[in-house]
């Protein structure tokens, strides 16, 4: 292929999950279908959280702010692949694919802070229960929320800022369903020793010190149960983390499920496929993780449901 800067390169090509043309009306009406889900599922959790004023505390805060993260995770590449299915392309510009790199890390860099901070606000709850309302006053939880945003958007701009100085070859194909970071690396024409060095550092960033706080949080938690005399009160207080620790197992089960796919195989669409769990499945099971785990969002949203009912 010829190589060319950049700035000649005005298209990519991704080669999506098959490119069978039978299977391809199957992948629109799979995707199109979770797609909706996810977007309806997560927008009912935030109306239930707004409109509830029982639901106005920390932890609905932050889980509201998850559902709104989770929304546009994964409009940043459903969209476009339905797009290419139906219209029968594989094309995406090169300014939507470093779009499309830029707002993926910041979405999955921010999912991930929440996680960590709401492992925080359980372990505040449960081991400092009479100062709770104190340290996680109003100012604090807005605080952290735009710590997040501005930690990751600034990280994953760091990165654009990188790629935009890497060359690629006209006719660049790119083996996955969206422009990947990892991906797009591989499929560069020069150098990418730095920018190689700096993806781990996010991944460190973005994946193991978050998990690390996470586990440290929930360790706190372990031990101050266990010095509970009341059984009642020990799983009434670890309910609590039930739902948070379910979507924490799937985030980072899934994540790790497509590194050790990677690192197995070396076919790209089976990492493809593996990533369609950690990229479209989570996002769309997480308000019924949060719905059907947690009394307080059921009732709120029985309550909804009914009050829509019976307005005219």
């Amino acid at each position: 292929m010829e190589a060319g800067n950049h700035t000649g390169v005005s298209l990519f090509l991704l080669l999506g999950l098959s490119e069978d043309p039978e299977l391809q009306p199957f992948l629109f009406g799979l995707f199109l279908s979770m797609y909706l889900v996810t977007v309806l599922g997560n927008l009912l959790i935030i109306l239930v959280v707004s409109s509830n004023s029982h639901l106005h505390t920390p932890m609905y805060f932050f889980i509201a702010n998850l559902s709104f993260v989770d929304i546009c995770f994964i409009s940043t590449t459903v969209p476009k692949m339905l797009v290419n299915i139906q219209s029968q392309s594989r094309d995406i510009s090169y300014v939507g694919c470093l779009t499309q790199v830029y707002f993926f890390m910041a979405f999955v860099g921010v999912d991930d802070f929440l996680l960590t901070v709401m492992a925080y606000d359980r372990f505040v709850a449960i081991c400092h229960p009479l100062h709770y309302m104190v340290i996680m006053n109003a100012h604090l939880c807005d605080l952290l929320v735009l710590m997040c945003w501005f930690v990751v958007l600034s990280i994953s701009l760091f990165h654009i800022l990188l790629m935009v100085r890497l060359t690629f070859c006209v006719g660049t194909e790119i083996p996955h369903f969206f422009c990947e970071l990892a991906q797009l690396l591989k499929a560069a024409c020069s150098d990418t020793l730095i920018n190689d060095i700096c993806l781990y550092v996010a991944t460190a960033l973005l994946g193991v010190f978050p998990l690390t706080g996470i586990l440290f949080s929930y360790s706190q938690i372990v031990s101050s149960l266990m010095k509970m005399a009341s059984t009642e009160g020990k799983y009434k207080a670890f309910s609590t983390c039930g739902s948070h620790l379910s979507v924490v197992s799937l985030f980072y089960g899934t994540s790790l499920g497509v590194y050790l796919t990677s690192a197995v195989t070396h076919s790209p669409r089976r990492i493809s496929i593996a990533s369609v769990m950690y990229t479209v499945v989570t996002p769309m099971l997480n308000p019924f993780i949060y719905s059907l785990r947690n009394k307080d969002v059921k009732g709120a949203l029985g309550r909804l449901l009914r009050r829509s009912a019976f307005c005219p």
